[in-house]
């Protein structure tokens, strides 16, 4: 696992140590990954959707989402 350094503005340090004293990671490295995590997620979802709209695409979203 590697460690990385990214600066936060005020307002952002504060949202995180808040989501960590809401539970929804056991420490700021927890909660970076799992917004990180969900982050990824919804971009794939995104371009899922955006699939779906394209007129030259045509199949199984499947097999469309292991093109993208």
């Amino acid at each position: 696992m590697s460690t990385i350094s990214v600066p936060l503005k005020k307002d952002q340090e504060e949202t995180l140590d808040t989501l960590v004293r809401n539970g929804v990671g056991e420490n700021r490295a927890a909660v970076m990954r799992k917004g990180l995590e969900q982050l990824a997620q919804t971009e794939a979802v995104e371009a899922v959707l955006l699939a779906q709209r394209e007129p030259t695409l045509k199949g199984d979203l499947r097999s469309l989402m292991k093109k993208l």
